[in-house]
């Protein structure tokens, strides 16, 4: 439910901020085209280094080290990421994530049994803090993101006032 709500918050503000003006990124054409380059490299990096994580962990029978790994991978990812675009909340999401999937590898047991059934202690507590975690980052974006295009709205319509009188 928190994901459908996150989607149709981005989707309203993507479709909400394409009405502004567009005279700021077409004098920032090239500088936008060299962060989504780099974007695109630190996704790629991120996705090559998830892909050999899992060769990995299958191929020396640990899989149960796949799930904390990737969270560190998915951590490490949003360093890059918000010096690029400037987005000092990544930087704590990237934090989290990597202390969370630390801090269930040295102190959590990597499977519990619970009424003979087994499950992977460390797979669900990284999983469900992770999910918080980027779910919170999520919804602290979308504010952020809302906040910034009534600005921008208060700012074209001021423009339109003074540019009247």
């Amino acid at each position: 439910m928190i994901g459908v709500v996150l989607f149709i918050s981005a989707f309203a503000l993507i479709k909400s901020s394409s009405q502004l003006s567009n005279e700021v990124i077409k004098e920032d054409r090239d500088r936008w085209r060299k962060k989504n380059r780099w974007f695109g490299i630190i996704f790629s990096l991120e996705g090559l280094l998830i892909a050999i994580a899992a060769f990995i962990c299958v191929s020396t029978n640990h899989l149960n080290l796949f799930v904390p790994v990737m969270a560190l991978i998915v951590g490490a990812h949003f360093f890059p990421l918000a010096s690029l675009f400037q987005v000092p909340i990544y930087y704590i999401t990237g934090t989290l994530l990597c202390l969370l999937a630390t801090i269930v590898m040295l102190t959590f047991p990597v499977k519990i049994i619970v009424s003979d059934h087994q499950i992977m202690a460390w797979w669900v507590s990284v999983g469900f803090g992770s999910a918080l975690i980027l779910w919170g980052t999520g919804v602290i974006v979308c504010l952020r993101g809302f906040r910034l295009l009534i600005m921008a709205q208060n700012g074209a319509e001021n423009n339109k006032v003074s540019t009247r009188l």
